[in-house]
Formats: C-alpha cells, sequence, structure tokens
C-alpha cells in the first residue's frame, strides 16, 4: 500500500523495526539524501522512517525508484557493481538518435577514458505514460525528441546522461522504472510503500549469481 509524506513507522513488530526497507518514487528536484544545509528539498520532507538509507544514487534532476533500507547487507547487494543488478531507466532525449548511437550505446561507451558495460537498449515507439514533470523539460521547436528504455548493470555518477550526452543525444528527462525485481508500479511521485521479504529474497536470487 503506497503511504504519504509523514506517515507514522508506529505499530510494526520488533522484526520489522530491526530491519526495513521501502521503496520510494522520488520526484524531480528532491535530493537523494535526509538533509541539506541549503534548505533544498530532501527526503525528509517525504519520509518519516528512522534509520533508513538510500541504496545507490538519484540524482535530484532525475526522478523514480529509490530503495532505501536499514539493512547494511541489503544496500551492499544493491549497490555493489560484481553483482550486476539490473536498473531498468526511461529516458527522454534530444534529436531521434541514430543506429549507430543505439549501438554505441549498447556496446560501451568511453567515459573518462573507460568505456562502459554492455547496456540493453530500446527506442521505444510511443511516449511512455507517465505524470507530467512540475518543471517542464528543455523545449526546441525544430529538435524532436525520443525516449529510450535503457538497461544498466554498473552505477557509474550520472551515468545515462553522460552515455547519451557522449552519442550526440543528451537526456532531457530521466525516470529510474525498476531496480532488479522491484518496480516503480504505480506509486505517484512522492509516494513509498514497504517492500516485502518475498521481495528482498528476490534481490538476492537476482544478484547471487
Amino acid at each position: 500500500m503506497p503511504q504519504r509524506a509523514f506517515v507514522s513507522a508506529s505499530g510494526l513488530s520488533s522484526r520489522e523495526k530491526i530491519s526495513r526497507t521501502i521503496a520510494f518514487n522520488k520526484p524531480y528536484g528532491v535530493l537523494p539524501c535526509f538533509t541539506d544545509p541549503n534548505g533544498r528539498p530532501t527526503l525528509a520532507d517525504y519520509i518519516d522512517v528512522p534509520e533508513v538509507y538510500a541504496a545507490g544514487r538519484l540524482d535530484m534532476d532525475s526522478e523514480g525508484l529509490l530503495l532505501l533500507t536499514s539493512d547494511g547487507k541489503l544496500a551492499h547487494h544493491i549497490t555493489d557493481p560484481q553483482h550486476t543488478l539490473p536498473k531498468l531507466y526511461l529516458a527522454q532525449i534530444e534529436r531521434i538518435p541514430s543506429q549507430e548511437a543505439l549501438e554505441q550505446l549498447r556496446t560501451g561507451v568511453a567515459l573518462n577514458g573507460k568505456k562502459t558495460k554492455p547496456a540493453e537498449v530500446r527506442l521505444l515507439p510511443d511516449n511512455p505514460q507517465l505524470p507530467d514533470r512540475p518543471v517542464p523539460i528543455r523545449f526546441r521547436k525544430n529538435v524532436p525528441t525520443a525516449w529510450l528504455e535503457i538497461i544498466l548493470r554498473e552505477g557509474l555518477n550520472r551515468q545515462v546522461r553522460r552515455m547519451t550526452a557522449a552519442v550526440g543525444n543528451p537526456t532531457l528527462r530521466l525516470v529510474r522504472v525498476a531496480i532488479g525485481p522491484i518496480v516503480l508500479g504505480d506509486l505517484n511521485p512522492g509516494d513509498w510503500r514497504n517492500v516485502t521479504s518475498g521481495e528482498i529474497s528476490q534481490i538476492y536470487a537476482a544478484v547471487c549469481r
């Protein structure tokens, strides 16, 4: 069941209090942390669950699925690149990508002298059904946009944005919709839900190869 901001964490069993994992739909413009000295929006504006921390990155200008957990072992399994847990993104890019650009994204792009691992990349035939972003993307009348579905198995800093920019198709909007078996589903921006023990077992099954 999706939760709204500041839903009380009381009433949990002792076992649940020991370890807690939630899935959050991070809105655009929200920092993926609980405090900010500059007063910008943070996770604390939406989540009132003690001792959970973000397992992985999702930049302020990106949206979508963020997993938060109090389980250090689980956080390691989610973030450690050796486990190659797939992460699924929807990226709105400038211009229609060429087949050459798509193939570059699939086989690897050089970023700071290091080639990215192979990725699964698909040009979507239709725009995905997503909530409107509060701040519209940059619009240029004579420059079309397209949507890509991208699956990565590594987590370099701002990787999707850097990859698409490297092939001449800068990312205008980026939404993460799945981390391994955990999907964003119908969570609205700013909502969160508990991740079940069964889903956690699926995470371990997906990364332990």
